[in-house]
């Protein structure tokens, strides 16, 4: 247990750590991998696996790819860790759909959600992985023509921008990185969360 608050707490830490802004760098004959997003305060690059190959500084084209793969899982992770925390929180806090007042927060909605609900679930969360998407590359693009995603996770497929194109290159690298840290925070925090509920002693940290 105490691995895992010192854990949570480092991944909060690097959560409001400020970004590094240098862009992806290159040297003689390959990628610098120790200078991409998510390689902060407080751990740095830190790759004790050697997940990014032996000599990270100078990454080939086919470990830059997998890296890349890799960032997607993590950045997706990220994603619904977040939505996780918030719905666990709302839940918790008691705020349910019509009709789903009897229904319990955390594990005890498993057994208690009717069929229906869970088929309702899986059609909803299959319309979510079929719409965020590059809609300009297989397997579920549909849209013709050149995709314009800036990094693996960018779904605005010309749709939605926020102003996005009009920002620096620094600004973009700090709000992914943002991002990233944010999720990396969450995924520390429902798994935090919902091991206390099974020690059953979430209401010392939960109001």
């Amino acid at each position: 247990m105490k691995t895992t608050i010192l854990a949570t707490l480092i991944a909060g830490t690097a959560a409001f750590a400020p970004a590094q802004q240098a862009a992806r760098s290159t040297s003689l004959n390959g990628v610098d991998l120790t200078k991409e997003i998510g390689a902060q305060a407080p751990l740095g690059f830190f790759d004790p696996t050697e997940s990014c190959g032996s000599n990270p500084t100078d990454a080939s084209p086919e470990e830059v790819a997998e890296f890349e793969r890799k960032r997607w899982v993590e950045l997706k992770h990220g994603r619904i860790a977040m939505l996780a925390v918030v719905g666990y929180l709302v839940t918790y806090a008691g705020i349910r759909f019509p009709g789903a007042e009897d229904i319990p927060s955390g594990f005890g909605a498993l057994s208690a959600t009717p069929g229906m609900v869970w088929a309702q679930f899986a059609a909803t969360t299959a319309m979510m992985e079929a719409a965020n998407q590059d809609q300009f590359k297989a397997p579920w693009g549909t849209a013709e023509g050149e995709s314009k995603a800036e990094f693996k996770g960018d779904f605005r497929n010309q749709f939605i921008d926020f102003g996005w194109d009009s920002q620096s290159d620094a600004w973009k690298r700090r709000k992914r990185t943002i991002e990233l840290n944010q999720g990396r925070a969450a995924m520390m925090g429902i798994a935090g969360i919902m091991i206390h509920e099974q020690l059953g002693n979430l209401s010392d940290i939960l109001p």
